[in-house]
């Protein structure tokens, strides 16, 4: 696990945050806002999100928005930039995120990531919207990264939402202590809960963890009678093929049957690809075509073979037809 030490969250006085979406309707029930936590404890090779999986500040590069007048080496303190054909190189060893090449870039090629809230101030920011919220039977949602990296923020977060009667979800790749799940589940509605891959072998192999605390944290989250909705990101050569898709179907029709509401198997994009040349790094799923239609209902034979209502199945993402 490659998650930083210089980023403390452990009063949980501040929060660092990636991103906030207004607007999202596919992050829980009705209209939300989401919220993206800074932090992961899962590598996963297809990560939606790589700006969000160290928990730390971060600058990125854009190179296309590059006009090479060279402020930024000028600078920076620790001469963790350099110019090369390719553009600026950031040497990460070497940044602490200080913000002054972004600040010296006058064509914003140069950004800081994330940003760091209070929970008067993230409060204050999403409850902008409540009346939003309560019209389209939405709220807010705690996403990442990883929220429960920074449970004793998270939880007060939203403590203060339920104090406003927003409803409150939780998405969570469920690798964490059980005891940072009870520091928010107290205050949480639904909770988004990853089941990426079955076999905890393959899991390890393509996110970098073992499953059986993932599964354990499921089990003991399905008897606390929340809204549960179960999520399983389909990845050509990883995540979907039909043993993996057999494997949990069966898993949550033994395990959990009563306990979850919905299982949405997200289909694969490549809208990331671009994040990833941000950190002049490759992103290994670059190319694949999106999954066809006829592959979809193959999935969606072998749920309803392992007796999962077609009721509780949704399918998202970019289909083929």
């Amino acid at each position: 696990m490659k998650i930083t030490k210089d980023f403390k969250p452990s009063s949980g006085k501040q929060a660092l945050v990636f991103d906030i979406y207004r607007g999202t309707t596919h992050d829980g029930p009705g209209l939300r806002t989401t919220v993206f936590f800074k932090g992961c404890p899962l590598e996963c090779l297809w990560c939606q999100n790589p700006e969000g999986i160290r928990l730390a500040s971060e600058i990125w590069y854009e190179k296309n928005l590059c006009i090479g007048c060279l402020e930024c080496l000028k600078a920076c303190p620790r001469h963790a930039l350099s110019a090369t054909e390719e553009g600026i190189c950031i040497e990460r060893s070497l940044c602490q995120a200080c913000g002054k090449c972004a600040d010296a870039c006058p064509s914003e090629a140069l950004s800081r990531i994330d940003q760091r809230y209070t929970v008067d101030e993230l409060t204050a920011k999403v409850l902008r919207d409540a009346d939003y919220f309560r019209a389209f039977n939405g709220g807010v949602t705690a996403s990442g990264g990883e929220p429960l990296l920074q449970a004793d923020f998270v939880g007060e977060f939203f403590r203060r939402l339920k104090e406003n009667s927003i409803s409150t979800a939780l998405d969570s790749c469920g690798f964490a202590d059980f005891s940072a799940f009870e520091k928010v589940l107290p205050f949480t509605d639904c909770v988004l809960f990853d089941v990426k891959i079955l076999n905890s072998q393959e899991h390890q192999r393509f996110t970098g963890r073992p499953n059986e605390r993932i599964l354990e944290n499921l089990r003991k989250v399905s008897q606390l009678h929340k809204r549960l909705w179960i999520r399983t990101p389909l990845i050509p050569n990883a995540t979907a093929n039909e043993q993996n898709i057999r494997d949990i179907g069966r898993f949550l029709q033994q395990e959990i049957p009563d306990a979850f509401e919905r299982w949405e198997l997200c289909a694969f994009n490549g809208a990331c690809e671009s994040k990833y040349r941000k950190f002049n790094r490759a992103w290994p799923f670059a190319g694949l075509a999106p999954l066809q239609e006829a592959e979809i209902d193959a999935f969606r034979n072998i749920i309803l073979a392992e007796k999962i209502p077609p009721e509780k199945i949704v399918f998202s993402g970019i289909i083929a037809q």
